[in-house]
């Protein structure tokens, strides 16, 4: 029958627009990941133009101004890989706005043919008086019913058509609409692009013109390099002594737990023999002894409290938040000198540039080991993390005491500023005697 076709067309429309709905909804998880590592990303390039800001204000340029162009410039790339992947998404985006059109062109393009094939149909011949014939030639008055059925689900056929063909010009119209949105919009992050690159350029001209400035300063350089070997020396010295003198606590601890466990089992076995012995006397049975307390497992002198704390710790890795806001500008290990060739520098921890004064926090729940002040790394803070050590260097307007609890982003005091203008935290990770890269560590930004 004529009027049973529209449903049919509904069913594949109805199809049709979920096919187009699932793709739509996928690339929009990934618009809304990409818009906000974009955003992230961005917010990284304003925190390191304050820092730049800071250090380029010295008359003099330095290793600290030469890390934050390096940085900026990394950041950029970053903002330019994420525009160019943002424009691959956009024609991905497009292609399947088109395709969806071209679906509803082709949709429309039959229900009007249909529906003009029907009007025309109609128009030859005076539909009204054929269908009264229709209806009151009928031989019976249940005919006549079914008749007037059957004429019923044929106007409401027809006119589900029109309503067919107003929807899918009107889904049409909001197509063509959001395509021109999207093509605005890949305009808009083209002319972005290009902005992002100019600005790229400018910082590679800048970061050339420190090194060839840094080049020429080779004696004061490598002055700076001793002096920063030498406190970084007089630091892990001073660590390896705190981590010493936790170790011959945590042995004498051990040892004292196993000597009043003996004692306490030498007791218990005298009572006993005691006991028995004037148990014998009167005649009585012998009491047997009750099985010996097991030795607990081996826990390195650690308290159950640190013990604790420091398998929490270890569960943490990757997953530490930040003593300070910045980037790293010293890596873990040993690297070659930013300017001079051929020279390598070893790092206990990492360097994480910041702004003056910003405040520097704990990045886990601990006690207070040490405070020091140390030539060349200012105050120096170590945290007990369990059998973990946290340490925290190149500070000033420290705000804790050796002894002191803390919670994890608890403040414990700010970073200091050196005469070249540079805010830097030094920021170390220790396992009893053995030093961690702090990166595989933190949380990644």
């Amino acid at each position: 029958m004529p009027f049973q076709k529209p449903h049919c067309r509904r069913l594949l429309l109805l199809l049709t627009f979920i096919f187009c709905a699932s793709l739509g909804a996928y690339a929009q998880k990934t618009r809304d990941q990409l818009e906000r590592e974009k955003s992230e990303n961005q917010n990284k390039i304003k925190e390191i133009q304050s820092i730049l800001r800071q250090t380029s204000s010295q008359k003099n340029v330095n290793l600290g101004q030469l890390k934050a162009l390096n940085q900026q410039i990394n950041t950029y790339k970053k903002q330019i890989d994420l525009l160019s992947d943002d424009l691959d998404l956009l024609n991905k985006e497009l292609q399947v706005l088109e395709k969806k059109k071209q679906t509803l062109d082709g949709n429309l393009g039959k229900l009007k043919t249909e529906y003009g094939h029907m009007i025309y149909e109609a128009s030859k011949r005076n539909v009204y008086f054929n269908q009264l014939v229709f209806l009151f030639s009928s031989g019976t008055f249940n005919q006549f019913v079914l008749r007037y059925k059957y004429l019923k689900q044929y106007t409401e056929a027809r006119q589900g058509q029109v309503k067919e063909i107003e929807a899918l010009q009107a889904q049409l119209l909001a197509e063509r609409r959001r395509i021109t949105v999207k093509q605005n919009q890949q305009k808009n992050v083209l002319d972005t692009r290009v902005t992002e690159n100019t600005k790229l350029e400018g910082l590679k001209v800048k970061q050339n013109e420190v090194i060839q400035e840094l080049s020429q300063k080779e004696v004061e350089l490598r002055k700076q390099i001793a002096e920063n070997k030498r406190a970084t020396d007089l630091l892990e010295a001073n660590i390896r002594r705190i981590a010493e003198r936790e170790r011959r606590e945590r042995i004498e601890r051990e040892r004292k737990e196993r000597e009043e466990r003996e004692a306490r089992r030498k007791a218990e076995r005298e009572r006993l023999a005691k006991e028995n012995a004037e148990r014998e006397k009167k005649g009585e049975a012998a009491v047997a002894a009750e099985p010996e307390e097991e030795a607990p497992v081996t826990s390195g002198g650690m308290s159950e409290e640190e013990t604790t704390l420091a398998s929490s710790f270890t569960a943490s890795q990757n997953r530490l938040p930040w003593p300070v806001k910045g980037f790293v500008s010293g890596h873990f290990g040993q690297r070659p000198h930013a300017v001079l060739k051929g020279v390598m520098v070893d790092n206990l921890g990492v360097d994480i540039q910041t702004t003056a004064g910003e405040p520097v926090r704990s990045v886990y729940d601990g006690v207070v080991l040490d405070v020091t002040e140390m030539p060349g790394m200012g105050n120096v803070v170590a945290i007990q993390h369990g059998n973990y050590m946290t340490i925290y260097a190149k500070m000033n307007g420290v705000t804790v005491r050796a002894g002191q609890k803390v919670k994890a982003r608890e403040n414990i005091g700010r970073v200091a500023t050196d005469t070249d203008g540079t805010s830097e935290l030094q920021f170390q990770i220790w396992k009893n005697t053995s030093r961690l890269n702090p990166e595989n560590w933190l949380m990644h930004r």
